[in-house]
């Protein structure tokens, strides 16, 4: 198995998966662009076997209809994705498995939040979590939108979910918005070192060529959607005694407006 991170250079910077499987087939997550995946498609000499949509948004879905239309593959999503995902032939669920290669899967994880529609995707090599696929509810350094979304749903799904992965486990994200959430984790903690360290990184990069890859390590230093407990955080917000859903929830509402 072999994943293909595809910065699309979309104006919404999206990333757009393609997993590879030794059979010579391949699944393809959140296509920006049929064009796009077909290109890599032949060059790779793979057959599509199916789409998997994070979720029902239109920069997620839209090359749905015309990938369906010339491989005939199949498309997994939410079953809230209903009426909403194009193509849409097999509901996922929570603590499913999805088989790829011998010994690697896919378990489909349930995340409201961003939407009631959202999922992610956790990658386990010979049953040990390695990757996640997390659309738009985690970013690297950041957490996705609630608007059509629920604040307190997020904070649930973050806290519940995603604080108790392993710190190896890599974030492959639905879009690089990198830099721009390192600006916010400094706004809102501007003694954050790892922060400071990663910004020159994320500002220099160039995610056609090779996009940066963070883990859950890296988000426990310098994501501030996983460090809730901070002093300095917690002061800028005036919610030193607050708990760590308040202090979630005023951080979303600070960086929806930031």
């Amino acid at each position: 198995m072999k994943i293909h991170q595809v910065y699309t250079e979309s104006e919404l910077r999206n990333f757009t998966y393609l997993i590879e499987l030794e059979n010579n087939s391949a699944l393809v997550i959140d296509p920006w662009d049929a064009d796009e995946v077909n290109t890599l498609l032949q060059q790779k000499q793979l057959r599509l076997q199916a789409i998997i949509n994070t979720h029902e948004h239109w920069d997620h879905i839209q090359g749905n209809k015309a990938l369906v239309a010339e491989h005939g593959c199949e498309v997994w999503a939410h079953s809230n994705g209903q009426g909403k995902v194009p193509g849409l032939s097999r509901l996922l669920t929570a603590g499913e498995l999805i088989d790829l290669d011998a010994g690697a899967q896919l378990r489909v994880l349930d995340t409201p939040g961003h939407t009631y529609a959202h999922l992610c995707f956790l990658v386990l090599e010979q049953g040990t979590a390695v990757a996640v696929f997390t659309g738009d509810t985690l970013f690297n350094a950041g957490v996705g939108h609630c608007r059509g979304g629920d604040v307190d749903s997020l904070y649930q799904t973050i806290s519940e979910q995603f604080h108790s992965l392993d710190n190896n486990v890599l974030v492959y994200p639905g879009h690089d918005y990198l830099e721009n959430n390192l600006r916010f984790t400094l706004s809102v903690e501007p003694d954050n070192q790892q922060a400071q360290a990663w910004l020159p990184r994320a500002m220099a990069a160039d995610p056609t060529v090779t996009p940066l890859v963070t883990c859950i390590g890296d988000e426990r230093e310098f994501n501030s959607f996983f460090r809730l407990g901070n002093a300095q955080i917690r002061e800028g917000l005036n919610s030193m005694d607050a708990t760590d859903k308040e202090v979630f929830v005023k951080l979303r509402s600070l960086r929806d407006n930031w």
